[in-house]
């Protein structure tokens, strides 16, 4: 026997097979025709594309991997050279500007105001 919950009286009722494997009324869409097509050009699958074609650009990897393992006492993120120092500061600049600032900010708000 077959059950599908009633929203009517909150309990399980026993049901026929298509009722309980479709809730609520709602009935299964069975289309035997193919949709239309949108654009009339097909697809190509990657595992179409020859791999050689895919990318033509060259490996960086290792190269990256041979600069971030290399023991040189360094950081990682200070490794690349002077862009890296440059964000770094840059960084570091705006978290205590923005540190000091929230400070102020803080310390006027404690601040009763005048009564004129």
């Amino acid at each position: 026997m077959y059950y599908k919950f009633n929203g009517v009286t909150q309990r399980l009722v026993g049901a026929a097979a298509s009722a309980a494997y479709n809730p609520q009324g709602l009935k299964p869409i069975v289309s035997t025709e193919s949709p239309a097509l949108i654009f009339g050009t097909t697809t190509k699958l990657a595992s179409d594309l020859p791999a050689t074609d895919s990318f033509l650009g060259k490996n960086k990897v290792p190269d990256l991997q041979k600069l971030f393992q290399k023991a040189d006492g360094l950081p990682v993120h200070l490794k690349r050279g002077v862009p890296d120092k440059l964000l770094y500061r840059t960084t570091m600049a705006l978290t205590i500007g923005g540190t000091i600032y929230c400070l102020v900010a803080l310390y006027m708000a404690s601040q009763p105001r005048n009564q004129k």
